[in-house]
């Protein structure tokens, strides 16, 4: 799937961005509860993060699933490297792994 035009579309914006959360809606207006934890939980440690409705585009609501071998949206990225979904963010969130994660890749807080 590499040659994919909509795999080439996911991974520029992967590694383009510190912080990428592929969701339903926008951080302002999550178009589900999953996506609203996760961008809560990245809001609530002032990390800057670029959100990716996958409702505007079907072609990267499907792509982003076979793109990290991953079957549900949300799906974060720090640094292009794949974190997981809703449950494993919230759990990480929970135990303060996820701020140790962003503080190790040198991810940059909002301002």
């Amino acid at each position: 799937m590499t040659d994919h035009p909509t795999s080439t579309r996911i991974q520029k914006e992967v590694d383009e961005n510190s912080v990428v959360l592929f969701m339903k809606g926008t951080p302002m207006f999550p178009q589900c509860g999953f996506s609203a934890a996760v961008a809560q939980a990245l809001t609530q440690l002032g990390v800057k993060f670029k959100g990716i409705d996958v409702l505007m585009d079907p072609d990267i609501r499907e792509g982003v699933k076979a793109f990290a071998d991953w079957p549900t949206i949300p799906q974060l990225y720090v640094k292009g490297e794949f974190v997981g979904g809703a449950d494993i963010v919230r759990e990480m969130y929970a135990s303060g792994e996820l701020k140790t994660l962003l503080d190790e890749k040198g991810v940059e807080l909002a301002g």
